[in-house]
């Protein structure tokens, strides 16, 4: 990693920004106000802004930073691409207070900067997972107290946040923070997400049974059995993916508000979807991550509060 970190866009202002530039404009500078490519300048003079170009269609001035998650920051652009390296590469996630020693900002900043890049890193307009011959596994977990509820007994699984994930085996994993687990709060976002070839894989949870059918095949293993794997048929891989995250949610974050899990999730899901084992390492990862920043503007308000 010190090899990878020690390239010069993570230190030099302009290199940082022509590296962004290249990757979001990958055939040239592409106007943010008026969409346009044709009559754009880069602007000169010593006292204009590292980056900055102006659109001689709609006469605005503008930088790669407009219209994604750096709009508005004044974080240099060096510190956002080595945050997004650190937690793209980090398989527990990275703290807001390690980034906020690392990047040398303020431990506000330093969450908020988190967040953004979490919003990057959140999937959109995704195709439905699975198809003929290929195994979903789905389940659910259980985590943190609902705000404003009491602990009650060992297992009080209904004052907890209930996430469910679908995780295709040797494929992406996709994680949704539910209201619970009944029928009504699996049974939509499972027929939403798995191609009906696809063949299902769960424990005997009721919700599943009776979706089951309508898939190429739904197989179950009975956890109150003591069966984990019966040839083929386990939710292991799934349990595996909840490992890594509860590690990282307890140990890294320690404390998510519910407001903010679904960001969280989007990360977890990332990293899992982009592994090594996938072909992904560290560095092309962290560029997937970067490709995910344009139309995904955060202010802190909407952070903070949504």
């Amino acid at each position: 990693m010190k090899s990878v970190l020690s390239a010069k866009h993570f230190h030099n202002e302009e290199s940082a920004y022509a590296f962004v530039e290249a990757r979001v404009w990958p055939n040239g500078p592409v106007c943010p106000h008026c969409s346009g490519v044709e009559r754009i300048s880069k602007m000169g003079g010593k006292s204009t802004r590292i980056g900055a170009y102006k659109c001689y269609q709609c006469r605005k001035p503008f930088t790669v930073k407009v219209g994604t998650i750096f709009e508005a920051s004044h974080v240099p652009m060096r510190h956002w691409l080595q945050a997004i390296f650190l937690m793209s590469s980090s398989k527990k996630g990275i703290s807001s207070n390690q980034l906020h020693r690392t990047l040398g900002c303020t431990l506000k900043t330093a969450w908020f900067i988190s967040h953004r890049i979490r919003e990057a890193m959140r999937v959109t307009g995704v195709e439905p997972m699975g198809g003929a011959g290929r195994i979903v596994e789905a389940d659910e977990t259980f985590i943190g107290r609902l705000e404003g509820q009491p602990k009650k007994g060992r297992n009080a699984w209904s004052n907890m946040n209930v996430v469910l994930t679908l995780v295709e085996r040797g494929g992406p994993a996709r994680s949704f923070h539910v209201d619970g687990v009944r029928i009504a709060d699996l049974q939509p976002i499972i027929r939403d997400n798995l191609s009906r070839e696809t063949r299902l894989m769960t424990d005997e949870g009721a919700a599943y049974k009776s979706i089951g059918p309508e898939f190429a095949s739904h197989e179950t293993v009975n956890h109150k059995r003591e069966e984990y794997a019966r040839g083929d048929v386990t939710t292991n891989t799934v349990e595996g993916f909840y490992s890594i995250f509860k590690r990282g949610m307890k140990g890294v974050y320690q404390h998510c508000k519910e407001k903010h899990l679904h960001r969280y999730l989007s990360e977890f899901d990332f990293r899992y979807s982009n592994r090594i084992a996938l072909g992904v390492d560290d560095v092309a990862r962290a560029e997937r991550a970067l490709r995910g920043v344009v139309g995904k503007r955060l202010t802190y308000r909407t952070t903070n509060h949504g």
